[in-house]
Parts: structure tokens; C-alpha cells; sequence
């Protein structure tokens, strides 16, 4: 009982911090979303980041409200998923308790596996913000719905790219050593890049799977120097990533590429900033936003004023959020069967993501796709698709 009046009176908290006034006469009853993230424990940053976008979103759809129910305002109630499945289950019977409408989150996907599961049993719509095992949308949950990429889309992409790369260059990479971590994201990814990476043409010479944290790559590193690959492809969280990509700097590993496939800090501002020598030249298959949409940098600016980093975590957040107020907004109502019908027939475009039409199948938005992009002088550039190609690729780094 404790932990659920914890929760409710956090959740309050953070609504009064959105600027909810009161005034006299009849105001309309506040939607309540759940915005479910791991903000402590191993994925606390990128949780972290999940939730600055979410609250963004939700302070941009408050100043309107949700007009078809009379002006009504998102009563965000926050959740802590702890960087586990089990506090994510947690989480989701609370705010199933406190009579969400519908959640978002949470961003790793063992987690929200577990998350989407546990919304199902109480037909709670839950909006996936990044998770991206498909396994999340094979189940047949009717609940869930996943507007980004899954990591077979994001691989195949991944793996058609560099063997076009490598071609072009004249075929200079032959050998892969794949890093992963132990989770479903990481075991998931290894598993179909190690698969299909042979019918394009390059040797898997070894995968590696390492824990959550993982606060020593040494040993790692020191074999994949024995190994010396030609192309190296983590697949690990923020930290882990950083850690693992300063260790081969340590080591002088200087692979032809490291060539990333939703790499934790790839596709991160953070990372270029920080350890901007470690970063440089890395390629990334991503989560990212439509360069030449102006809306994109107008949210990184504001991003950045709140003293954070713009990140794939938080404008897939962001765009997740928008999704669901824009089917809340459609079903006029919110009952949980009618937001689910609203997201399932959703044709939502009012975003700046690089995707085609929204459409749903079995809760995966089949518009949806990545980008490609590299390091270049201490920026995140988009290499490839072409409509989309800020910059030329440099493919190898090293002869």
C-alpha cells in the first residue's frame, strides 16, 4: 500500500510540475498516461533520456489539451521500471490500478517484453518507445503497438548497406567479431546478424556476449586484437558501448570499421562529445530523426536547454507520446478498447521521423525505418539513405 501512495503522490508531483492550473467551473478530468522508464539502475541514463522526452511531449499537447474531450489535460504518472523486467510488471499493475488509460515505455526490450505482457492482461494499451526485439510485437498482443523499427528491419538494412559499402570500396572487409550484451536486445541482434552475415559475403570469426554493466573489456579487447577483425559490430547499451569503444582506443585496435547495428552510443551526441577520438568514423544502423525536417533541431534546441543530449531515446519518446494523444484524440474517449482501435487503424504523419506511411500490423509500424549515419568531425551525419544523405560514407577507416 505504501509503494502505491508512493507512486500515486509522485505522480501528482510531476503533474503539478506540467503547469496544470486550476480554474473555476467546469474543467475536463485529466487523462492519465503512464510514462514507464528505467531512471535508476544499469539503463538509468538512457531511461532518463526516455523520460525527458516524454515530458516534453506531454507539456506540448497540455498547452491545447486533447480537444475532442473538451480540452482535457495528460496526467503523466511516472514509473520506475529499475533497469529489470520485474520492476517494469511492477510498475505496470500500479498504474493499471490507478486507472491509466494507456502507457508509455520502456525502453529496453527485455523490459518490455515483460511490460507489454503485464498491460495485456488488463487490455491497458502500451506504446513501445524503442524496444526493438521483435518478439515485443510476435506474440499477438492486441494491447501493444511499436511505432519504430524492430531489429530484423534494422539489421537487414544494416547488413544490405555494408555490403554495398564494402563493394564499392572494393571489397577490403571479409571478417566480423561481434560484441553484444547478454539481454534479449543484444542476444537477439548477435543471433540474426551472425546468421545472415555469411550469405553477404564476411566470416563471423567470433561472437562475444558480455553482462549488464560490464565494467572491463580488457580481456575482450584483448582478443579481439588476437582476432583482428576487419570489421567490429557491437551491439550494447550507452555505457557498455563507451567502455568497450575507449578499451580498443587503450589498445591501439584499429578495425577497418566499427560498424554498429543500434549501437547504445553511436548514435549519440553524449558519446561524440565526451570521447569525441573514440567515436570518430563509427557507423551506426539507428533510431534517428529526418534531417531536413526543421522540427527535428527545434526539439534538439530545446533538448539541449534543459542541459541534456538529443538522443534517439528522446524523440522516439517524444514521437511515441504524440501517437498515443493523437489516438486518444481520434477515439474520443478513454477507454482502453477505443485508444487500441485508434492506434491499430492509425495513419499518424505529424512527426519528423524519416519513415513512410503509418501503418499497423500486429502492433509493428511497417513505415517505419532507420538511418544510417557516421562520425564526421565531431558530428552525426546521415550517410545513408540517399533522400536523407547529409554527407558521403568513409568506408574503411584504414586501408
Amino acid at each position: 500500500m505504501g509503494n502505491r501512495r508512493a507512486f500515486i503522490q509522485q505522480s501528482a508531483a510531476a503533474a503539478s510540475t506540467l503547469a496544470f492550473p486550476l480554474v473555476a467551473g467546469a474543467q475536463a478530468k485529466a487523462v492519465k498516461v503512464g510514462i514507464l522508464h528505467p531512471v535508476t539502475g544499469a539503463l538509468a541514463y538512457s531511461g532518463s533520456q526516455c523520460r525527458a522526452g516524454a515530458l516534453m511531449a506531454v507539456e506540448d499537447i497540455n498547452r491545447a489539451g486533447l480537444k475532442a474531450l473538451g480540452g482535457a489535460k495528460i496526467d503523466a504518472l511516472l514509473g520506475d521500471a529499475q533497469s529489470t523486467p520485474q520492476a517494469g510488471v511492477a510498475e505496470i499493475e500500479k498504474m493499471n490500478e490507478a486507472g491509466c488509460a494507456a502507457v508509455v515505455g520502456a525502453y529496453a526490450s527485455a523490459i518490455c517484453l515483460a511490460t507489454t505482457q503485464a498491460a495485456a492482461r488488463h487490455n491497458l494499451p502500451h506504446v513501445v518507445d524503442v524496444g526493438v526485439a521483435d518478439q515485443i510485437v510476435e506474440r499477438g498482443l492486441t494491447n501493444t503497438f511499436r511505432f519504430g523499427p524492430g531489429y530484423r528491419t534494422c539489421a537487414e538494412i544494416a547488413m544490405t548497406n555494408l555490403h554495398v559499402l564494402n563493394t564499392i570500396a572494393g571489397k577490403p572487409a571479409k571478417t566480423v567479431m561481434i560484441v553484444h550484451e547478454e539481454s534479449l536486445f543484444g542476444t537477439g541482434t548477435a543471433a540474426l546478424l551472425t546468421r545472415e552475415l555469411p550469405g553477404y559475403g564476411f566470416e563471423v570469426k567470433e561472437v562475444v556476449k558480455h553482462a549488464n554493466p560490464t565494467r572491463d573489456f580488457n580481456n575482450i579487447v584483448l582478443r579481439m586484437k588476437a582476432l583482428n577483425p576487419d570489421i567490429v559490430i557491437p551491439a550494447n547499451y550507452y555505457n557498455e558501448y563507451v567502455l568497450l569503444l575507449r578499451t580498443m582506443r587503450q589498445q591501439q585496435v584499429q578495425p577497418k570499421a566499427i560498424y554498429s547495428v543500434l549501437g547504445g552510443a553511436a548514435s549519440s551526441y553524449k558519446f561524440v562529445k565526451e570521447f569525441p577520438e573514440a567515436a570518430d568514423g563509427i557507423i551506426d544502423c539507428n533510431h534517428w530523426f529526418n534531417p531536413k525536417d526543421k522540427r527535428s533541431f527545434a526539439l534538439k534546441k530545446r533538448t539541449e536547454a534543459k542541459g541534456l543530449f538529443f538522443s534517439y531515446e528522446v524523440f522516439n519518446t517524444y514521437t511515441a507520446v504524440m501517437l498515443l494523444a493523437d489516438a486518444i484524440e481520434r477515439a474520443k474517449s478513454t477507454d482502453r478498447a477505443a485508444i487500441i482501435a485508434a492506434l491499430a487503424s492509425s495513419t499518424f504523419s505529424d512527426h519528423f521521423l524519416p519513415y513512410g506511411p503509418t501503418k499497423f500490423v500486429n502492433g509493428q509500424n511497417t513505415g517505419a525505418q532507420p538511418l544510417m549515419t557516421q562520425v564526421v568531425k565531431n558530428d552525426i551525419r546521415v550517410i545513408v539513405p540517399s533522400d536523407y544523405r547529409e554527407v558521403e560514407p568513409r568506408f574503411p577507416l584504414r586501408a
